[in-house]
């Protein structure tokens, strides 16, 4: 938005601002979505503009980031298994605060948190599911972490991985990084 001519992006957040929206020509309309965002609330306000406005156009494939809707696919299955879902990940990270609402929103209790030493053993009393997850920037040296604080604060604990779809993408390295240095 900070690159564009004053006035000529309009941020929307949800299905309110789409009925709020005040356009200068209704016939010349575009949106694009931020990659982090919820699958499930941007699928929301992309059909509320598709209402509102028939002719506008959107981007020519998803452009929520693959990983985000399938962690957030993930969660949505892990959350109807457990009581409690921990999401490892920062406060400020769009992804893992996304993670954290879905798995609410399937009805786990959800928590963010940094890594182990954040859990309160008071979340997860009467829980008898326990689910872990991640954001997408989190090491996989946190998850272990707070896998194995897990096996030590609950012994009777049995850890199974929950997987949901399969990743076939690869990312090829630059030709500039396979040069020798």
């Amino acid at each position: 938005m900070g690159q564009a001519p004053e006035g000529s992006v309009l941020l929307v957040s949800s299905v309110q601002d789409v009925m709020n929206l005040e356009v200068r020509d209704p016939e010349k309309l575009a949106y694009v979505t931020q990659t982090t965002l919820s699958v499930d609330d941007t699928k929301e306000i992309i059909e509320a503009l598709n209402k509102r406005f028939p002719h506008i156009q959107g981007p020519k494939r998803a452009d929520i980031c693959y990983a985000t809707s399938n962690r957030q696919m993930a969660v949505k299955a892990l959350a109807a298994q457990c009581e409690v879902v921990l999401v490892i990940g920062s406060k400020n990270s769009s992804n893992s605060n996304r993670l954290r609402e879905v798995a609410e929103r399937e009805g786990a209790r959800a928590y963010l948190i940094d890594d182990a030493s954040c859990i309160e053993p008071s979340w997860l009393e009467q829980a008898s599911n326990i689910g872990v997850t991640a954001g997408a920037s989190a090491p996989e040296s946190l998850v272990q972490e707070v896998v194995n604080w897990l096996s030590r604060h609950h012994p009777t604990c049995e850890v199974r991985t929950l997987r949901v779809r399969d990743e076939h993408v690869h990312f090829a390295l630059p030709e500039i990084l396979k040069q020798p240095t």
